[in-house]
């Protein structure tokens, strides 16, 4: 996989899929085409996040699971509370993923170029 897919299941993703879905069924695009756009969008999320998202957020709850399969971290939790600098904020339940970035994973300029 040449890019992570997780941004898929964000409601933009979601919107997207659900857009391209509708292009195959009337024959506007192919479902080649389709998984291409998909990999751009994954590509494009990964890259934008990484370059724009500077902001720190603490969190603190209460783990009920926790999994490490295939170098990615999940954990399902509840009564969390978020803070950054200037305001927090409560949330029943929360699924966070993270994994590891290596310099291999990294995204450069060759990866995407994005546009304005």
């Amino acid at each position: 996989m040449a890019a992570w897919q997780f941004y898929r299941n964000t409601t933009l993703g979601q919107c997207l899929e659900d857009s391209l879905d509708e292009m195959v069924q009337s024959q506007q695009i192919t479902t080649a085409a389709k998984q291409q756009v998909l990999l751009q969008f994954d590509k494009a999320m990964s890259y934008s996040l990484a370059q724009r998202a500077r902001n720190k957020v603490n969190f603190k709850g209460k783990i009920k699971t926790y999994r490490y399969c295939d170098n990615v971290w999940t954990f399902l939790m509840t009564n969390t509370e978020f803070r950054d600098s200037t305001e927090g904020f409560h949330a029943d339940k929360v699924k966070i993923v993270a994994c590891k970035v290596t310099n291999k994973r990294r995204h450069n300029e060759r990866d995407f170029v994005p546009t304005n």
